[in-house]
């Protein structure tokens, strides 16, 4: 597993915007799309190209286009929806798959309730989308569930994590080849299970509690 903690003053100074909880739902909705494109970038260092060759006011060269199978973004609803927009803005040909999963509060162990998915992944490189990466329950069940698809190359994109949730990945994926893309890493989850200082529950953040 290798995780890639963003240094930027730019994904910083929007982050302490999300944290703070006087920042109103649709600030909170148009920075957490800004952060994902900027996150989104490291993310996509290794996509997959393709040589193409065009033809310029000037002179022929050879430049790259995004390789098939297209690239696979998979949003963990509801929170993970947030976050789309962002993705997608940067790499507009990719597909979208949905999984929708739900965190029992009492055992804090993650439920799948819903999926929009491709059969077969085979050589599929999947971007999951997560904005809290706390206990790390649901991402481990969403990143496993897309390698049990097929999927050879995962990344997941986070707008912060903890120290336990990431070594309960680590532990959970077994050497398989995954990526986390944090926007920060933060201190420690809480008795609750929610990351300290955090920003709160990002889903009521975006979209309220209904």
């Amino acid at each position: 597993m290798r995780v890639h903690v963003a240094d930027h003053p730019l994904i910083t100074h929007k982050l302490t915007v999300l944290r703070d909880e006087t920042t109103a739902s649709p600030t909170f909705r148009a920075l957490t799309e800004e952060l994902v494109t900027l996150l989104a970038y490291e993310a996509t260092r290794n996509v997959r190209t393709t040589p193409l060759t065009i033809q310029t006011p000037v002179a022929e060269t050879v430049g790259v286009a995004i390789a098939d199978p297209r690239p696979l973004v998979v949003p963990i609803l509801r929170a993970g929806l947030g976050m789309l927009d962002g993705m997608v803005k940067l790499v507009p040909t990719a597909e979208v798959g949905f999984l929708g999963m739900v965190r029992n509060e009492e055992t804090l162990e993650p439920t799948t309730y819903a999926e929009r998915l491709p059969e077969d992944l085979s050589d599929r490189q999947c971007f999951v989308l997560d904005p809290m990466l706390a206990t790390g329950g649901s991402l481990l069940a969403a990143v496993n569930y897309l390698f049990e698809r097929g999927a050879k190359d995962v990344t997941a994109i986070c707008l912060l994590g903890t120290p336990e949730g990431l070594d309960a990945i680590d532990k959970g994926t077994d050497g398989r080849d995954l990526t986390i893309v944090l926007g920060a890493l933060d201190e420690r989850l809480n008795e609750h299970g929610y990351i300290v200082p955090g920003l709160g529950d990002a889903g009521d953040r975006l979209y309220g509690t209904v």
